[in-house]
């Protein structure tokens, strides 16, 4: 019945092609830069063990810049996903407890503060590394004010501390978050935020390599992982996609007269340096559509890649369980509206109520995004990934929205 379905869909797409119709997906693509939402972009879905989608869309648009197998993209908060992964490769060695205080690693992190009506006071509750893995920590990303980023974004595009102009090495990102007062006592609720940031110190103590030699000998080596890395050389620079700009003033998001409309170098928000070490493990990974799809091909296939297990199935079950309801939930004002239906794991988001999100996903798809609009999802019961790649500014939640609904409905055909 799968061999069926798979060739149907199969013909669906060749069908497609040969009389020139456009199939929901590629429309779907098209749209995003007819409308400017996107430039070019790539999309490409998997099923029962082969590629069923995999379909470039150019703009063609001067200062653009054409997609094709060599272009690397900024994926920012994907990076948070492997850095999960990672995480999650150590404590199936036993070398943490995820209840365990992040001051047994991290001393800095012993004597934090937490912000209350009254003030700056004493956090009472201890910092867990669970805390950082579920963004549970009372830890945001901040301007330079303080301010949280996400509801300023647009007085400077991206976050103060995980910026690779301000440090150069973990070791004094890390200590100089812990002068910085958290939100809330940890663990009590959600707020997005550089958790997995500190993550990547938090490995760099426990395994005594940096955090990106740890990435690369476990994950990125193992997945054949050759381009996805935290710096570009002089060549790779070449290859990366230009940012499309499309920042419109008097929006929900933009509440000012700020207003942006183009393609752009100059925008990356990561120096992406060769010699500097503050690698950034929720923000700070560039990659390529043929590398990531590896890793989705790992996590769709329960932890393996080319028969060789990168992670436990136990592991993912714990990654994907539940640690914060979605929205809405008026204990919890920092989930994402945009994401109802689903709940909050490790990271991911894990789709719970067909009904709400509408995409036709099955139940326990999870995934997440990249501020530059870069997107995937994990769909175990159907045994389908889909993976989305370009470069654009503002971040758009309809976009990996748009995709599934586009491609479940070709699943059904």
């Amino acid at each position: 019945m799968k061999k069926l379905l798979l060739l149907s869909i199969l013909l669906i797409f060749a069908c497609s092609n040969q009389n020139d119709t456009p199939d929901p997906i590629s429309k779907f693509q098209q749209s995003l830069v007819n409308d400017g939402t996107t430039g070019s972009n790539v999309f490409k879905v998997y099923k029962n063990g082969n590629i069923v989608y995999n379909k470039i869309v150019n703009s063609g648009v001067l200062g653009d810049k054409d997609i094709d197998d060599n272009t690397i993209f900024a994926i920012h908060s994907m990076t948070k996903t492997v850095t999960t992964v990672a995480t999650m490769i150590l404590h199936e060695r036993g070398l943490f407890k995820l209840d365990d205080p992040l001051h047994n690693y991290l001393p800095e992190f012993e004597n934090i503060k937490c912000k209350g009506p009254d003030g700056i006071y004493p956090c009472k509750n201890k910092l867990k590394i669970i805390d950082l893995l579920t963004h549970r920590s009372g830890y945001v990303y901040y301007l330079e004010n303080g301010e949280n980023w996400l509801t300023g974004t647009h007085k400077n595009l991206y976050p103060a501390y995980t910026n690779t102009s301000r440090f150069t090495n973990l070791d004094d990102f890390s200590k100089s978050v812990a002068q910085q007062p958290l939100e809330f006592e940890p663990g009590t609720m959600y707020s997005y935020g550089l958790n997995q940031a500190l993550l990547g110190r938090f490995i760099e103590v426990v395994t005594e390599q940096s955090f990106y030699e740890f990435l690369k000998e476990n994950i990125f080596d193992k997945l054949d992982m050759n381009d996805t890395k935290f710096y570009l050389t002089e060549d790779e620079r070449s290859r990366l996609q230009p940012l499309r700009v499309n920042i419109k003033p008097n929006t929900a998001f933009n509440q000012t007269e700020y207003n942006l409309d183009g393609y752009t170098a100059a925008l990356d928000g990561n120096s992406y340096m060769e010699n500097n070490k503050a690698h950034f493990g929720g923000e700070g990974l560039v990659s390529t559509m043929n590398d990531f799809s590896k890793f989705c091909e790992m996590l769709v296939n329960d932890g393996v890649y080319n028969n060789q297990r990168i992670l436990s199935s136990e592991s993912i079950d714990i990654m994907t369980a539940k640690y914060t309801n979605g929205y809405p939930d008026p204990n919890e004002p920092g989930v994402f509206p945009d994401l109802a239906g689903y709940y909050i794991g490790f990271t991911f988001s894990v789709l719970e109520n067909q009904e709400v999100d509408g995409t036709g996903a099955g139940i326990g798809s999870y995934g997440w995004s990249g501020y530059h609009n870069t997107h995937f999802w994990i769909d175990p019961e159907n045994n389908v990934y889909g993976l989305f790649m370009s470069r654009a500014i503002e971040f758009d939640f309809s976009i990996p929205a748009g995709l599934k609904k586009a491609t479940y409905s070709q699943f059904q055909n």
